[in-house]
This record gives structure tokens, sequence and C-alpha cells, in this order.
């Protein structure tokens, strides 16, 4: 009898199941560091001489990226921790391309004794949608 249930109405079923897991999906990934647009990033720079981390891969980087960033690609962070140990009192604002591997940063940065971590929402991209400044080059920190 369930089974017959299911069957006919697979559709509804189908959105019960992904509407739960929209539901849950926050739960799971929950953003660490304080989102910040990048109105908000450009105050703390200016207000509270935040520092920007970029965790895109070099090529990315050097294609455009905010000025004075310095760029550690995420899979590196770990081992290039002592480049940013300095700031680990201060402001850090954490950018990627939109906003997914900065959070994986976050995470990694807050479990070294970071603090005052911020995420840029929308990475770099916003950044750049917002008509903020871009530097190109491998600008090196």
């Amino acid at each position: 009898m369930p089974m017959d249930f299911i069957n006919q109405n697979i559709l509804l079923v189908s959105i019960v199941i992904i509407s739960g897991l929209g539901l849950l999906w926050p739960m799971f990934f929950r953003p660490v560091g304080t989102a910040v647009n990048p109105g908000e990033a450009t105050l703390l720079i200016n207000r509270e001489d935040a520092r920007v981390l970029d965790v895109r891969e070099s090529s990315e980087f050097a294609g455009g990226h905010i000025p004075d960033a310095i760029n550690i690609p995420g899979g590196k962070l770990l081992d290039r921790l002592h480049e940013i140990e300095k700031f680990k009192d201060k402001p850090l604002i954490v950018c990627c391309a939109a906003g997914m591997r900065s959070n994986k940063a976050c995470r990694e940065l807050k479990q070294k004794g970071f603090e005052k971590l911020y995420n840029l929402s929308g990475g770099v991209d916003a950044w750049n949608a917002a008509s903020y400044p871009l530097h190109k080059g491998s600008k090196k920190k």
C-alpha cells in the first residue's frame, strides 16, 4: 500500500524530499566567520585596517584581485599559515571567486585561532559586480 502511494505520487514525494533537504542544508554547511558584502568589507578595510586574504588559485588571482589582497590558495593555506600569523588579531576578510572556498578557509583559520574572520559574500565576483576596483597581475605580499 505505501509503495503504491509513492509510485502514484512520485512528483509530490520528490518535492517533499527536496524541500526537507533544503531545510537541512544550512545545518550542515554553516558559514564560518561573519558574512560581509563588498560595501561592508570596504568599511572594515578603511576603518579597522582589515586585511584581505584571497584563497583562489594564483592564475585566478592574477586575472583580477582586490587591491592589497594576500594570495594563498586554499589548498596551501595550512602550509603557508606563517605568512598571515601576524594578522591573527586583526580583522581578516577571506574571499574567493564566489564564496564557497572562502568558507572552508574560514573554518580552517578559526581552528588555528583566528577570531576576527569575515567571509566576503559572493566573493570577488560580487566585488566586481559592485564596480569596485580590481588589480591585475600577481602581486606578492
